[in-house]
């Protein structure tokens, strides 16, 4: 079932994956907009189109392993070309930016690229692509795959792909091209002292229409509500359980001849950004 097709069935009619991407190139159609199924054992099936290989059907399957994350590349990003084209953008796939030095998923104009991620991606490497793109002049937005989602729990591995803008706040993006879907999280926050996030999230359809309302989306934010009984309860916690929050805070407050009880409470009342430091250990840092 992970072996490329060449035909499926489409309203009870066999069609060929190169005549179906010939109408979707023509924009008469767009990119998995109707449900091709398998004429072998009926499961559905979505269209992939690359510019380097022929086109081909695939298995919808599980995108928990590498081949799976290949697969979830490969077809979120000709959806996301497929769906900024028929908003009006000259968007192009695996495009080579300073002579060769770095290819872009998708080019969507020549200030902006959009960048999927599905596998890991070490903060060095991302660094690196990053620092190419802002060489070229060229605005490069990370859309990741479900390997990469956000949850209600930060991970310091998910800290490289967040943006921020003025309507949104701190946002971040992640593709479903099973469901073919984009979901905007936006106006993130961390709590003061731990790893729990707050956020809002709105679902796009992957399609032109998704796109543009994407585009102009005007959210209304939320304030959120903080217990700081409950931070300074955390990091009580973490005192006594030893972990390297704890051990780094305990010896911060040693070392300043502080109990955790002398600290003001103002520190555990205020949400930071994902990228910022722990506000306790912020303040410690300060009183040096």
């Amino acid at each position: 079932m992970g072996e490329k097709m060449y035909a499926a069935m489409l309203n009870n009619k066999l069609v060929l994956a190169i005549e179906e991407e010939q109408i979707i190139n023509l924009g008469n159609k767009k990119i998995n907009s109707e449900r091709y199924i398998c004429p072998h054992c009926q499961k559905r099936v979505v269209l992939v189109i690359s510019e380097k290989k022929q086109a081909f059907f695939k298995h919808v399957t599980k995108i928990d392993n590498l081949q799976g994350e290949k697969d979830e590349h490969r077809t979120s990003k000709s959806l996301l070309k497929s769906a900024f084209t028929a908003a009006g953008f000259n968007a192009r796939m695996e495009v080579p930016l300073l002579e060769g030095q770095l290819r872009a998923d998708v080019l969507v104009s020549d200030k902006l690229s959009l960048e999927v991620q599905c596998a890991p991606l070490s903060d060095k490497e991302y660094q690196h692509r990053h620092k190419l793109y802002l060489d070229a002049g060229i605005l490069d937005l990370w859309i990741v795959g479900k390997r990469h989602y956000l949850k209600k729990r930060l991970k310091k591995t998910q800290l490289i792909f967040f943006r921020e803008n003025q309507l949104w706040g701190l946002y971040y993006l992640e593709i479903d091209p099973f469901h073919e879907y984009l979901r905007l999280k936006y106006n993130i926050m961390l709590e003061p002292v731990t790893s729990n996030l707050k956020y809002q999230t709105k679902i796009f359809k992957l399609d032109e229409v998704g796109i543009r309302k994407l585009w102009k989306f005007k959210p209304y934010k939320k304030k959120y509500t903080l217990k700081p009984k409950k931070q300074k309860t955390y990091i009580h916690k973490q005192i006594l359980q030893k972990t390297n929050l704890g051990l780094k805070i305990a010896e911060q407050l040693y070392k300043h001849h502080l109990t955790l009880d002398q600290i003001p409470d103002q520190v555990f009342e205020k949400w930071r950004k994902p990228t910022e430091k722990n506000k306790l250990l912020q303040y410690l840092d300060e009183l040096n």
